[in-house]
């Protein structure tokens, strides 16, 4: 229940921080813009055309009493709109991540600035961060396609697909879209796609907390929009927690750098040896080996000679 409560306090952190930042919250809503006008328009023609995909699809029911055709190609075209929409909710993230990487990068640092101990990106060029931002949303697309299948499936089971198929489809949803928002920082991070899952599976109850909520909210037209950059800070604030900075050394203090002997260190390095105190002028020697070692000194004047 705290990963759960945590999760959620994330998510509202992440809204308050492009609250503060409203220069930020325009800049991040322009990729979510983007990919909301091509998926509104695809369902739009998927919502004119599911009707002839429910009669394509059942040939066997030409047959049939016009009552029951009706019935079954209005269910199946209803189950197709439906299934097109849950995939557009599992899809914008991943959509609009890939369009607005260069977007979401710059917002990530920004929180990771403003937050104290950004790390420092991998020095690699845009089109080679658009390759692994593109591998990795496939990847986490073929896994929600998975379980996606599999809810669909057991959505036929009578009761259980009526009561507990829906709530496994909003906290799949939930875990993938966290794993999906997180990428960017994760990967400023250096953390692989395969490592993010295990971090986030470790987390369950903070990946929940955080996704299922933003699953919810993403269903009401135009809150995708307004809430995705608020979602990527908050993301980026989670992904602190998970995989935190460690700060650059400092230099301490002399006391607590005293070694055994009480003697001071000044940067944990070994201490070098003492440099031994030179005797005073007149008493030096020479070096051994010197050529002049043994030449004879020169005698000093006596005071009552004349030179």
């Amino acid at each position: 229940m705290r990963d759960l409560a945590a999760g959620m306090g994330y998510l509202a952190k992440g809204q308050k921080w492009v609250g503060r930042h409203g220069r930020w919250w325009a800049f991040g809503m322009i990729p979510a813009l983007i990919t909301l006008a091509g998926y509104a328009v695809a369902l739009f023609f998927l919502g004119g055309w599911a009707g002839d995909i429910a009669e394509w699809a059942t040939p066997f029911a030409d047959s049939w009493s016009s009552l029951w055709q009706d019935l079954l190609r209005t269910t199946l075209a209803a189950v197709v709109f439906v299934g097109g929409l849950l995939l557009s909710v599992l899809t914008f993230t991943a959509v609009t991540l890939l369009v607005g990487q260069p977007f979401y990068e710059e917002l990530c640092e920004k929180v990771d600035e403003s937050e104290g101990g950004a790390p420092t990106p991998p020095d690699v060029p845009l089109w080679r961060e658009l390759l692994v931002a593109t591998r990795d949303s496939l990847f986490v697309l073929a896994r929600a396609g998975g379980f996606g299948v599999l809810l669909f499936a057991a959505g036929f089971i009578p009761v259980v697909g009526q009561t507990v198929v829906p709530v496994l489809g909003f906290l799949v949803s939930g875990f993938f879209l966290t794993l999906e928002l997180t990428s960017v920082a994760l990967q400023r991070r250096g953390v692989a796609q395969r490592e993010r899952l295990r971090l986030l599976r470790g987390r369950l109850g903070l990946a929940l907390g955080f996704g299922v909520p933003l699953v919810l909210a993403f269903l009401v037209p135009l809150v995708t929009v307004v809430a995705m950059p608020g979602a990527v800070a908050g993301a980026t604030l989670l992904a602190r927690d998970l995989v935190p900075v460690e700060e650059e050394p400092h230099s301490s203090s002399p006391d607590e750098d005293e070694d055994e002997d009480g003697d001071e260190g000044g940067d944990g390095e070994p201490d070098a040896p003492a440099v031994p105190e030179l005797p005073e002028y007149g008493a030096q020697r020479p070096v051994e080996g010197n050529p002049y070692a043994a030449a004879p000194r020169p005698p000093e004047p006596h005071p009552h000679r004349s030179v």
